[in-house]
């Protein structure tokens, strides 16, 4: 590989890491408001909650994009057979889909404190938030120990 190729990929690793990272801040916090949200009896936070939400939510989803897009990215960079023989990384690829579904039903569940439609307890929005963190310890030591 040629000095310009390792640099090019040194960068797409760099933004990847830190959308990420900014990905991840966002996909920990939410779940912390959605078990406020469902512990409160009052309108007046409950209302700045949905906003919080909603905001928190589309804010992160660039971020989540991008650290797509650069993976995929670092991916092609690398080439075909390093992708196939990779099984690391074919593990890892299928945590990052389980957390896009994650990403995805968190609108779900924006959507439904929007409504006021909530009939989950703070205690299963604790555990809700136990998962992105699960899944993160493993796609590091995936990527970092490459077991």
């Amino acid at each position: 590989m040629s000095n310009f190729l390792i640099n090019n990929i040194l960068w797409l690793k760099a933004f990847h890491v830190i959308f990420m990272v900014a990905w991840f801040a966002g996909i920990f916090y939410l779940p912390r408001l959605f078990v406020n949200h469902a512990e409160t009896s009052s309108n007046v936070v409950s209302e700045q909650l949905k906003g919080m939400e909603r905001r928190l939510l589309l804010f992160v989803t660039p971020f989540a994009l991008l650290t797509l897009v650069l993976g995929l990215a670092i991916i092609y960079a690398y080439g075909t057979a390093w992708f196939v023989s990779a099984t690391w990384l074919h593990i890892k690829l299928s945590l990052v889909i389980l957390l896009f579904i994650y990403h995805g039903y968190c609108f779900k569940l924006v959507k439904t404190f929007q409504q006021d439609k909530n009939t989950r307890s703070g205690k299963f929005y604790r555990f809700f938030n136990e998962i992105p963190v699960i899944i993160l310890f493993v796609v590091i030591i995936l990527a970092y120990v490459k077991p």
